[in-house]
């Protein structure tokens, strides 16, 4: 079994790449935003827990999103191991993440992290815009907002990662298949 965590600033087209990577390597694709949204709609304890915690307008503690994790790979059969998508997001949660796989006998076995420069993210974001209809991806400020943001936040989540041993960068300019092909590479180092 092989835990993958995917990293990049928004825009680097990590999302894509993660799905990609799940269904070629026979990974669960865990995006903590997807999850969230889908214990709400189901109306679980925890997603009733959750809603309380954002309706009040506060963030959903990392506690209670390494449990939602724990309980989805509790959950799940039959496959190779799991692809995490932008999380996590903080030193702590990357602390807590490896102490509940730990639990579970299992380890964090790769970080890949996509190096894109900020004009190309800009670039992609304005597209994707134009595709989503996001309005957060065509608003400048926002964008240089979000990347400062992954700068500040997630960046020492990486740093985690090279001292563990488990990150490696890689080139996030080129063609999606280019990149795919440059990330499994990376996989099948671990595999």
């Amino acid at each position: 079994m092989i835990n993958v965590l995917m990293f990049g600033p928004p825009g680097s087209g990590k999302g894509t790449q993660s799905v990609t990577l799940a269904e070629k390597y026979n990974l669960l694709h865990l995006s903590t935003g997807d999850m969230l949204r889908a214990e709400l709609a189901a109306g679980t304890e925890l997603g009733k827990k959750m809603e309380a915690i954002m309706a009040s307008g506060e963030l959903v503690p990392d506690d209670v999103v390494i449990d939602m994790i724990a309980h989805k790979i509790d959950a799940t059969t039959g496959k190779a191991g799991f692809v995490f998508d932008g999380f996590p997001r903080t030193v702590e949660q990357a602390e807590a993440l490896q102490k509940m796989l730990e639990e579970r006998e299992m380890k964090i076995d790769l970080m890949l992290v996509l190096e894109v420069n900020d004009t190309e993210l800009m670039e992609r974001m304005k597209k994707r815009a134009l595709v989503s209809g996001r309005a957060d991806d065509a608003d400048e400020a926002v964008i240089n907002n979000r990347i400062a943001v992954y700068s500040a936040k997630t960046e020492p989540v990486i740093d985690y990662g090279r001292k563990a041993g488990v990150s490696r960068s890689v080139d996030g300019v080129g063609s999606i298949d280019e990149i795919f092909d440059r990330l499994c590479r990376h996989i099948e180092t671990v595999i």
